[in-house]
């Protein structure tokens, strides 16, 4: 297998983690143009479940219509503008009604009602559906993309076609979501996620499972990155006692027991499969130096109903390293911020994060990326 290495590289410079116009560029070049993880299909399992996908000043709602298919509208009203659903999660079957002057939209967007305006010469509600927002599922994830051309997530994702099948995730199920306000910049999560360098210190316990150099990446190049590690119990899984809190997920091979996959899709998500339950990370950008991550854990429906069912071995476990994880961003977050900060060496266990920063580059458009650094260090 060809293996990529760290080349050398060096950190990114710590404007990079800091820098208000580099935050404005990433919003420009990659997060308003980029697909971006919205959440799973069971969250819109029936007609007019819909649920909310938001950043910065965006809003969209993403919905099931009345003929099963996903639709994704950006969330506010053609009359004057009014957002069109306030929770961020809910039913609207009976269709989307604005809470202002009750215009009412059906699920496929068109508009179905406009109170007091037949009047209006010329009004025509053909003229004002809503506005479509870009969206595609891929093995039971749903992605948005809130850029106005249009481009397959194909284009940017190539890898995701059948490529986790086994795991059947469209069929799991969350049983938790637990919510993280962490103070640190989005890149310094991927940076820690793509790495198990700081294992042995930081995570004992997880060191015990899974031993940090236990690992092959089988993605080492491009938006998708990640790969194998080896459990030390090929019947175990990642959990508080070390054995699995449900049964192998349907689907899944002899040869998927004991190990478990991690993967990073720019520039959002994280996908952990295990042999018995499925976690996904979304981590939602919100300033240079704030990042909110979503924690979702994933078990197939059979498991949950049996009555003998506890995640909580899996729960406990994933959010005791979490937090370890999110300290040690916070701490990082924090080391980057210095004035005497200068780029460090990555180690050769390291590759994952050197990728990480090629592929960072690349959206950030390569040698002018650099300048934006350059021009942010000198204000």
């Amino acid at each position: 297998m060809r293996r990529r290495t760290s080349h050398g590289q060096q950190t990114l410079a710590g404007d990079y983690f800091t820098s208000e116009e580099i935050f404005r560029e990433e919003r420009r070049r990659i997060f308003r143009d980029r697909w971006l993880y919205a959440g799973h299909v069971s969250q819109v399992a029936e007609p007019g479940q819909y649920f909310l996908f938001e950043l910065d000043h965006e809003s969209v709602i993403v919905v099931r219509d009345a003929k099963g298919a996903l639709r994704a509208f950006h969330n506010f009203c053609r009359h004057r503008g009014t957002r069109l659903c306030l929770e961020g999660h809910g039913s609207v079957a009976a269709g989307i009604q604005c809470p202002y002057h009750a215009w009412t939209y059906n699920l496929d967007g068109t508009l179905r009602a406009a109170p007091n305006m037949t009047d209006v010469p010329g009004f025509d509600k053909a003229e004002y559906p809503l506005v479509p927002a870009q969206l595609a599922e891929r093995e039971g994830l749903v992605f948005v993309r809130l850029g106005s051309s249009p481009r397959a997530l194909e284009d940017e994702l190539p890898t995701l076609d059948g490529r986790f099948a086994r795991w059947r995730i469209p069929e799991l199920r969350s049983v938790h979501q637990t919510v993280y306000e962490v103070e640190a910049n989005w890149k310094l999560f991927f940076h820690n996620y793509s790495e198990c360098y700081h294992c042995p210190n930081v995570h004992p316990h997880l060191n015990q499972l899974t031993p940090y150099k236990n690992t092959e990446n089988d993605l080492d190049e491009g938006p998708v990155l990640g790969g194998k590690m080896w459990m030390q119990d090929s019947d175990g899984s990642m959990t508080i006692g070390g054995a699995r809190c449900a049964p192998l997920l349907p689907g899944l091979a002899d040869s998927d027991r004991g190990h478990v996959l991690y993967y990073t899709l720019f520039p959002s998500m994280f996908l952990s499969l295990h042999p018995d339950y499925v976690l996904v990370h979304r981590a939602q950008s919100l300033s240079p130096k704030h990042t909110r991550i979503f924690c979702d854990w994933f078990f197939h429906p059979e498991a949950i109903a049996q009555l003998e069912f506890d995640p909580r071995p899996a729960l406990d476990f994933w959010d005791l390293t979490n937090r370890q994880d999110w300290e040690l961003c916070a701490n990082a977050q924090k080391g980057v911020s210095s004035l005497a900060y200068e780029p460090g060496p990555y180690a050769e266990i390291e590759s994952q994060l050197a990728a990480f920063d090629r592929e960072y580059l690349r959206a950030m458009g390569g040698e002018p990326a650099r300048r934006l650094a350059s021009i942010a260090g000198d204000g």
